[in-house]
């Protein structure tokens, strides 16, 4: 598994990360035994970065973490976290009284000390402005209760506002075959100022594993049946904002650009991410043992020809341009 230096932290992770989500909520039921059987798998298999949040599960993703960690003591793993999502979305709710007690619950919930990386989860767009919140967090660097801070976005201007201030040291944002917004001014700003970029969805929430049809059923608490509208967050975490029938045809197609160069369209989408300069981890989630390691695999495809990164362009121009580039 490459490795890679996440920007302004200084900590090296692999290519290939794990997003935790499904270990908490959101995605169907995953036991604390199945849970724990994919960090194991994860980590065997070479990932060393975990992604997770104060809200997922109410603090059960964090809560596994901590106890597969207190069963591998000597795992060197960085492990990212998110706050902000616990309070109604208004910029004077992200203060340092706040910070400190979500960082906090984290830090009993996840067994440390100091958080590894703490971001800011995808908050309100005045809140990038304040030098009010970014000093907050400076203080919770200074107070060591955490070692560095990032944010998760939802809008490419965002991540711009978040790359020029000085101690960021992470953005966390959509990136998949179906969102390739960020390439165009994120990327290149990230790596100018050496800011660490987390790609988060990478298979457009499974569309891109080429599994799904339109018959597809998902469960009632998955956010792929009850998000599709946005009713619940912003509806770009849901299939990266792809209409679900669209979706369906435009990975029909990309399953066929992956199986003609004898890749996996899941192994695919993910290697094409890992691939793309600028970006330090790709965060895939996993539900199965199997789906972790299949993910971890994709760190180790080799360097993937320039004609599909063009097939992977034309098919967005295309289908998907039109309907996604200009919203995030």
């Amino acid at each position: 598994m490459d490795t890679r230096i996440l920007g302004r932290t200084g900590r090296a992770v692999s290519a290939i990360g794990l997003g935790t989500w499904q270990l908490g909520a959101d995605w169907g039921d995953v036991s604390e035994a199945d849970a724990l059987q994919i960090l194991d798998a994860a980590f065997e298999a070479g990932v060393t970065f975990f992604d997770t949040a104060d809200v997922y599960g109410d603090g059960r993703s964090e809560q596994t973490i901590a106890a597969w960690r207190r069963a591998n003591p000597e795992a060197q793993v960085m492990v990212a976290t998110k706050m902000g999502r616990r309070v109604e979305q208004r910029r004077e709710n992200y203060v340092l009284d706040h910070f400190r007690a979500w960082t906090e619950r984290s830090r009993r919930n996840l067994g440390v000390d100091t958080l590894d990386l703490v971001q800011l989860h995808c908050p309100p767009t005045d809140v990038y402005g304040s030098d009010e919140v970014f000093d907050a967090l400076d203080t919770l660097v200074d107070e060591k209760a955490i070692a560095a801070y990032g944010v998760s976005v939802e809008e490419t201007s965002q991540a711009l506002a978040a790359i020029a201030r000085p101690n960021v040291a992470s953005v966390q944002i959509i990136l998949n075959a179906f969102r390739l917004k960020p390439l165009d001014e994120v990327l290149p700003a990230a790596g100018d100022a050496g800011v660490g970029i987390i790609a988060r969805v990478p298979l457009a929430s499974g569309l891109l594993s080429g599994r799904y049809t339109r018959e597809t059923a998902f469960a009632a608490n998955d956010h792929r049946n009850y998000n599709r509208d946005g009713s619940a967050f912003d509806v770009g975490e849901t299939f990266s904002g792809v209409d679900f029938e669209e979706g369906i045809e435009a990975a029909r197609e990309f399953s066929e650009l992956a199986s003609a160069r004898g890749l996996e369209p899941a192994t695919a989408a993910l290697a094409w991410v890992a691939q793309l300069p600028g970006v330090t981890t790709v965060i895939p989630g996993a539900r199965t043992v199997a789906q972790a390691r299949a993910n971890a695999a994709a760190g180790e495809v080799p360097p993937l020809r320039a004609d599909f990164m063009d097939a992977v362009r034309e098919l967005y121009d295309r289908r998907l341009r039109a309907s996604i580039h200009g919203r995030w």
